[in-house]
């Protein structure tokens, strides 16, 4: 019922991943990055300095630096140790009784200790939702992306994507930043959560676009430094990008929440990108009269500087 001892084995080539279903792209101001497990207890469950191990521990070092840069916020989940038959329930028949009730067992290893800035959450179960705020605490930030790295990837790490997946908040699974009990789990992690519940890319690719991503916030917050009106056309494009569809799909008068699916999260961030750019618009202004025809002729006759509302951004 105990860990397995987990023999070596090189990562998956990352130029042949499994193709992903959706193209979502990960946003610095919407992200939160999930440091999974990274206890005593179940990283020396693989043989020091090898691979996956090395690669896992390093890929981990870079995103969270990274993501610090970026402003994203950095959180660790962490089983107890000396669990009680009670707290540890059905997994007590699959694993036994878990961590120890000593110091050292339930630790982060040391390259990866968390900062006074990062958050360290307490986990009972395969998911790091259940039972631990972590879905609070992403709505309290007002963030719906969850970057997520650790081990192991088949179990805890997959079932936290699922979740997320479930709870309308778009997972980020890093290939090359996981690791688990053997290359075909790996790989079969990987292949379910890029066909089933999140997006699949390497730590690489990942800081590229949230570059990017950050980098195109700038260029835009500079620009909406001066008053600027939109047209029906450039908001039609910004609308369908969010939601990923052909800008010619969608209609002037087409409603586009109950239609289309567009959440108060995206909403929001057009509220931002407007507001930024000049255009006195609020959320409710847009979540009552949810069509282009409704939005445009809102931005383009601007009725005064309304504050914004404190709302719910996973309503």
């Amino acid at each position: 019922m105990a860990l397995p001892s987990i023999l070596p084995y090189a990562l998956p080539d990352t130029s042949a991943l499994p193709e992903n279903r959706v193209s979502w792209r990960p946003d610095p101001n919407r992200a939160v990055l999930l440091i999974h497990d990274m206890q005593n207890y179940f990283v020396n469950a693989f043989t020091p300095g090898q691979s996956p191990a090395r690669e896992l521990v390093s890929n981990i070092q870079l995103l969270k630096k990274h993501c610090a840069q970026l402003g994203i916020p950095v959180v660790y989940s962490a089983q107890p140790g000396g669990q009680t038959p009670a707290e540890r329930g059905l997994q007590q028949d699959f694993w036994g009784k878990g961590i120890d009730d000593g110091p050292e067992q339930k630790q982060i290893i040391e390259p990866l200790a968390p900062s006074e800035e990062d958050t360290l959450l307490t986990k009972w179960r395969y998911s790091a939702f259940q039972k631990t705020g972590l879905a609070e605490l992403m709505q309290g930030k007002g963030r719906g992306q969850l970057i997520i790295c650790g081990i192991y990837a088949h179990i805890g790490c997959l079932m936290t994507a699922c979740e997320a997946f479930m709870r309308d908040i778009q997972p980020f699974f890093i290939a090359d930043a996981v690791a688990d009990f053997s290359l075909e789990h790996h790989k079969m992690a990987l292949t379910y959560a890029a066909e089933r519940c999140a997006v699949v890319l390497p730590v690489q690719r990942l800081l590229d676009e949230l570059n990017s991503a950050a980098e195109q916030a700038g260029e835009e917050t500079a620009a909406g430094s001066g008053n600027s009106v939109l047209s029906l056309a450039v908001m039609r494009e910004q609308v369908a990008e969010l939601l990923d569809e052909p800008a010619a799909a969608i209609a002037d008068h087409d409603d586009l929440i109950n239609h289309w699916g567009l959440d108060s999260v995206r909403i929001m961030m057009l509220v931002e990108k407007w507001r930024l750019g000049g255009n006195e618009v609020t959320f409710v202004d847009l979540a009552e009269r949810p069509t282009l025809a409704e939005w445009w002729s809102i931005v383009s006759i601007p009725s005064g500087g309304e504050e914004l509302p404190n709302i719910d951004y996973y309503a």
